[in-house]
């Protein structure tokens, strides 16, 4: 269960940093996006959850049909899969000091709303929408960006603070309160700088590798047990063996001693009589 849930948030970031990415291409920012998330959330964490979750399932039928092979098996993946998060923690902290994005590289995102709207930008259009909903932030310095950087006599929809169609151009002629004041430059900026979604990992990761010690050193207990429980059932048996030996032997002599009692009685018996009997014959 935490491995599909550090699966389900690594999926889930993945997909808001391609927004991100899609944003900030052929910018410095975009080099920042990826030195800082994606060698650790893309084939990292996503690879680990996956070859985790079959772990699991393995670890699972040896324990419940007590398969030594399948337990050591299962030991050791969990070992090798803690290496590789611990490895993925260390990284991220490390990265989490060298960042290198500055405030002026936000402003060339400017560069990218001219094709916001173009039919052949669709992918764009999604992007800026996602992350001025997301954020709740519209242009990169302020809403005009849109005005001045493009051919449009108001902003998106995706600006308004209580979005519905044509509520941009209700608000531009009406109240422009109804907008997004704040720019995206600065939530974008923010976003990459502040640590939230490392510390997210970093917490899922953290809680996922107390799990696996907790299993490891489960999975020792029982091998532990297994491997005792398969080695005494012999020595039981042999123990055993001897001991009815033992009582076979203590009962066949008593079975031969028995006869040999009653002989030596039956042979007293007849010279205590023969005995008497030349007695009265003396007499």
């Amino acid at each position: 269960l935490m491995s599909i849930s550090v699966l389900g948030v690594s999926a889930w970031m993945r997909d808001y940093l391609n927004n991100v990415l899609t944003l900030t291409a052929e910018t410095r920012v975009e080099e920042a996006v990826i030195l800082t998330y994606f060698p650790v959330v893309h084939p990292v964490m996503i690879a680990v959850c996956c070859f985790l979750i079959m772990v699991g399932m393995l670890g699972y039928c040896g324990t419940v049909k007590s398969n030594l092979l399948l337990l050591v098996w299962y030991f050791g993946s969990l070992l090798v899969i803690f290496c590789v998060e611990l490895a993925c923690g260390v990284w991220t902290y490390e990265q989490e000091i060298t960042v290198p994005v500055q405030w002026s590289d936000m402003i060339t995102l400017k560069a990218r709303m001219t094709n916001y709207g173009l039919p052949r930008y669709q992918w764009l259009t999604h992007a800026w929408n996602f992350f001025q909903r997301e954020f709740k932030c519209c242009g990169v310095v302020y809403f005009t960006d849109w005005l001045e950087m493009t051919e449009m006599d108001w902003p998106p929809d995706s600006c308004c603070v209580r979005e519905f169609p044509g509520c941009s151009k209700q608000a531009h002629h009406e109240d422009l309160s109804d907008l997004y004041q704040e720019g995206c430059g600065k939530k974008m900026y923010t976003f990459l700088r502040g640590t939230k979604q490392l510390q997210v990992l970093r917490f899922l990761g953290i809680s996922i590798g107390v799990t696996q010690i907790l299993a490891m050193i489960l999975t020792i207990t029982l091998l532990w047990a297994l491997y005792y429980d398969r080695r005494d059932p012999g020595t039981h048996q042999i123990m055993a063996l001897k001991s009815d030996t033992s009582q076979q032997m203590s009962c066949n002599s008593v079975e031969l001693l028995t006869p040999s009692l009653t002989r030596i009685f039956e042979h007293t018996s007849m010279a205590n009589s023969f005995n008497t009997q030349f007695e009265m014959e003396e007499l």
